[in-house]
């Protein structure tokens, strides 16, 4: 069961730039797939961008498309999340897990944190002038 740590939160203005990253504790390559999660103070916990190791594809949430690129280095076993144009209501905590099918459950609505697997302790990003 892969594990993840994230890291790179901080707090930027908006406008601004931060890119995060999710170490594994193990290969990447195993689950189908990995994913960006957020949960912003008394929200709920969302899916913003997933990664599918079977073709290498990249889903996003219509809220950061054109904004947030996922990406992954295979020989360092970490996953990255690239915020560009980030906007005061992109604040929350981000992670990442392990995903079955990078589709509308996870990049719609909700998510219920027992559906997934691998979370972290979770980075704060906090966009704020």
């Amino acid at each position: 069961q892969v594990q993840f740590v994230e890291s790179g939160g901080g707090l930027v203005q908006p406008g601004g730039s931060l890119r995060l990253s999710c170490a594994a504790s193990g290969s990447i390559l195993e689950p189908y797939g990995i994913a960006w999660f957020r949960q912003a103070p008394g929200k709920g916990r969302e899916g913003v961008s997933c990664f599918e190791n079977n073709d290498d594809s990249t889903h996003y949430r219509d809220s950061v498309k054109g904004r947030f690129t996922i990406s992954r280095d295979t020989a360092k076993n970490t996953m990255y999340l690239q915020m560009n144009s980030l906007k005061p209501e992109d604040t929350a905590v981000y992670y990442c897990a392990t995903v079955l099918f990078c589709g509308r459950a996870v990049l719609t609505g909700t998510v219920a944190a027992s559906e997934y697997r691998g979370w972290g302790p979770g980075t704060q990003v906090t966009v704020s002038s």
